[in-house]
């Protein structure tokens, strides 16, 4: 029922002009999704009061409740119900949904009695969030296919959340950035088993995303025992605690939590690793760690002075966090780059040090490349307990006879040899142990290195050819869809017009200063080195403290673009501003665009017509970009009512094509695997060494 209605749903919004990715999809499917959640909560909170002789007090009020503005219900000539056809629709519901509903929804931020009730975290979803569609048609038909689903069984409540689940997996592959992946649940499931919580342990995350691992841990403890209504108050309300920094996972997961089944989830909107480690006292501290810490990101100056070992990498300071936070005799799973374990810079082999010297370091978990969808990094899991310094470490070399990709992923299966092995440190082909008398002193390495590995085993040509064959199959219909979308673009390109860029876009050049005017508790600027990859990357920033015009004050989705620097190649790179967390200016070598076209202007950007205009030929290197160059830019220009389907579709083959990059990447490291495994049946290595002709 649920997983044909959000195939449904996500059909209707990629017809929306205000929706254009996987994460837009999730988010607006969620609030409205949580408003019927939250609807037919109250009906079962007001059924269980009625049964008891009590009086139940709605938390949303008359006119705001599901039943009255999305699905006032009539009897049809059967007697059965259905949605009125005079409900809220087009404009109209629109306009009641942006201008009050979500006004409404907002004010339950200071209104509720504490922050952990359903009430504040119903204002704290609606501040943050905003109703995207454009449609109020297409808004009506979301609803209509949302009121058909139900909430109010075990069975039913089971199913959405394993199904909103697969959409928030399908959000964190379409958008990653600075290191962030989604943890397969596979994954999560095993960390949480081998940490064992119990009841009355309170377990923490402080890079919770879309809170997969309190919700596993939550799964993993309800069905741990037969609960008491005391023990069920515990798992409500004093168990599960997390910290995100990023606003739409923060939202999403506060949603998943509560679809999971936990009312008012004790997550805080904040980041992390603005805390000074030296203000953690007892009080604040945790019995179990879960967590899969972003990595690749690069911390200011100002964070890093929060921390003992100061480093710009993200997951070191998340590590160094996670073992401050824990209580003596504390345990914890921690998902790690895999570098973590041999790289020789101070701050690294400190911080293995650090873990060795302070925690037991008891068991490490070493995964295949691929393990996180999309990516072709390597992790590995830390399990430690605090208290106790590392006496021995056991490791288990994940090694599977496939390759893993998003039609061939990390299973349960995958890992049940591990957790076999695990509780007793059994050593086997693939895991065995070491003493901390063993390791390298100076450097702390603990890079694995397997003794009992055998020879590798060749899989089967004839397997590998099916597999690429699969993959052949997934790029054929990727490409079908690039081809149609190319072809539906091309049949719009009929009424364009041409407009001169000045007509339609403000520019502003960056802002000067002078190096006396770095300092690290200003506002940060925005230079060429943090445009990555046609992306904003906070890598490496710079703040200054200098007054800044309110016009050079960056906004969401301005156009970030390289005006001059010493390495040509820079000049004309471009990135949208998005995910705004504070206040940003840009640099002198720097422009803004500023235009309600931007989406469209990102792309055109990109064009050898863009570069040949500013520089006079394709190929030419461009030294600099003025005002007065862009002034002169000409460009096609999309009639007014396709323009929205024109960003759209580009955006679409945008992700299409990036999904064709991973397949061809996959099927790369499949051939050299295949040209490994032919070579290996072809010559008979193993042939007797009695039988050795002699000359």
């Amino acid at each position: 029922m649920f997983e044909q209605t959000f195939k449904n749903i996500d059909d209707i919004l990629h017809k929306d002009a205000g929706c254009s990715s996987e994460l837009d999809y999730v988010e607006q499917t969620s609030w409205i999704l949580f408003l019927k959640y939250l609807d037919d909560l109250e009906r079962d909170r007001a059924t269980a009061a009625e049964l008891t002789g009590k009086t139940y007090t709605p938390i949303i009020d008359p006119d705001y409740r599901w039943t009255k503005w999305a699905a006032p219900k009539i009897k049809n000539g059967n007697g059965a119900l259905k949605i009125d056809h005079n409900a809220l629709t087009g404009d109209d519901l629109t306009d009641f949904v942006n201008n009050k509903l979500f006004t409404y929804l907002k004010k339950f931020k200071h209104s509720a009695e504490s922050a952990d009730t359903i009430e504040y975290k119903i204002g704290e979803i609606f501040s943050e969030l905003k109703n995207r569609l454009q449609s109020g048609y297409n808004l009506r038909e979301v609803i209509n296919l949302i009121d058909e689903l139900r909430f109010r069984t075990y069975a039913e409540k089971h199913e959405m959340s394993h199904l909103y689940e697969g959409k928030i997996q399908n959000m964190g592959n379409a958008g990653r950035n600075g290191g962030e992946y989604y943890t397969p649940r596979p994954l999560i499931t095993t960390i949480v088993k081998v940490v064992a919580p119990t009841i009355g342990n309170k377990i923490y995350d402080g890079a919770c995303g879309s809170a997969g691992f309190l919700c596993e841990a939550f799964n993993y403890l309800k069905s741990s025992k037969s609960l008491s209504t005391k023990e069920t108050e515990i798992l409500q309300k004093q168990t599960f605690y997390g910290k995100e920094k990023k606003s739409l996972a923060y939202i999403i997961g506060i949603m998943n939590m509560i679809f999971h089944g936990i009312d008012a989830p004790n997550i805080i909107h904040t980041n992390t690793l603005a805390e000074n480690l030296a203000d953690i006292q007892e009080k604040d501290r945790y019995d179990v760690v879960l967590a899969n810490p972003p990595f690749g990101g690069k911390e200011r100056v100002e964070v890093q002075q929060n921390f003992p070992i100061r480093t710009g990498e993200t997951a070191s300071l998340f590590l160094q966090h996670f073992i401050k936070i824990l209580k003596a005799g504390g345990k914890a799973g921690v998902v790690i780059k895999n570098t973590f374990l041999g790289n020789t810079d101070n701050a690294t082999v400190s911080l293995r040090k650090s873990l060795l010297e302070n925690c037991n370091l008891h068991s490490i978990l070493v995964l295949p490349t691929g393990a996180f969808t999309g990516a072709s990094i390597q992790t590995v899991v830390l399990f430690f307990e605090k208290g106790k310094s590392t006496k021995n470490i056991w490791y288990y070399q994940l090694n599977l006879n496939r390759s893993l990709g998003k039609s061939n992923a990390l299973n349960e299966d995958d890992l049940e040899d591990f957790l076999k092995l695990q509780n007793e440190k059994i050593d086997s082909e693939n895991s065995w142990s070491i003493s901390f008398s063993d390791i390298d002193k100076t450097t702390f390495d603990l890079s694995p290195v397997n003794p009992n590995k055998k020879e590798l085993e060749h899989r089967k040509t004839n397997d590998i050819i099916q597999e690429l064959q699969e993959l052949e199959n997934d790029g054929v219909k990727i490409l079908h869809t690039i081809n149609e979308l190319n072809n539906l673009i091309s049949n719009q390109s009929k009424g364009w017009e041409l407009r001169k860029l000045k007509d339609i876009a403000e520019y502003f050049n960056g802002l000067t200063y002078s190096p006396k005017d770095v300092n690290s508790d200003g506002t940060i600027v925005l230079r060429s080195s943090n445009i990555q990859n046609d992306e904003l990357d906070f890598t490496d920033l710079v703040r200054v403290d200098v007054k800044v015009k309110e016009k050079l004050i960056v906004r969401e989705g301005d156009i970030l673009m390289c005006s001059r620097n010493g390495s040509k190649r820079l000049v004309g790179k471009t990135a949208t501003i998005t995910n705004l967390d504070e206040p940003m200016t840009f640099g002198t070598f720097m422009m803004i665009i500023r235009s309600q076209y931007n989406p469209y202007l990102s792309w055109y950007f990109k064009t050898n017509n863009f570069r040949k205009q500013i520089s006079g030929g394709e190929n030419t290197m461009i030294g600099q970009i003025t005002r007065y160059m862009l002034d002169d830019i000409i460009l096609p220009f999309p009639p007014k009512e396709v323009f929205s389907d024109v960003v759209k579709k580009l955006d679409t083959l945008f992700i299409e094509t990036k999904k064709l990059e991973y397949i061809y990447q996959q099927k790369m490291d499949l051939l050299n695997e295949f040209k490994s495994s032919v070579l290996h049946k072809a010559i008979p290595f193993e042939l007797e060494i009695e039988k050795v002709i002699e000359p």
